[in-house]
């Protein structure tokens, strides 16, 4: 018996998800800024691809598929980054000592 190759990949993405879920909520506090730029590296090499995916279709037919999903990917990995920013930023606001308090 064969495994159809989309039911494979989809077992391996669905796996991945739940591996990721429960590694992103043990990781502990101190640690969740240098894991924020790590995603957002990785961010970072996704919108490279997902450029080079919404620039890969002909002159004539602008809105073919990879154009789509490479522009959808432009933009969901550009929040990912914004957003990685602005938790980053926010975390690192904790560690500082207010002006005027010891």
């Amino acid at each position: 018996m064969e495994i159809d190759p989309f039911i494979f990949r989809l077992s391996i993405f669905i796996l991945s998800i739940f591996i990721g879920y429960y590694v992103v909520w043990s990781v502990t506090p101190s640690l969740h800024t240098p894991l924020m730029s790590v995603t957002n590296a990785i961010s970072s090499v996704i919108i490279v691809g997902a450029i080079i995916a919404a620039l890969a279709g002909s002159s004539e037919n602008i809105f073919n598929t990879s154009s789509t999903f490479g522009f959808i990917a432009i933009i969901l990995a550009a929040i990912n980054i914004f957003g990685g920013f602005l938790v980053t930023q926010r975390m690192l606001q904790m560690y500082k000592k207010k002006k005027g308090k010891k």
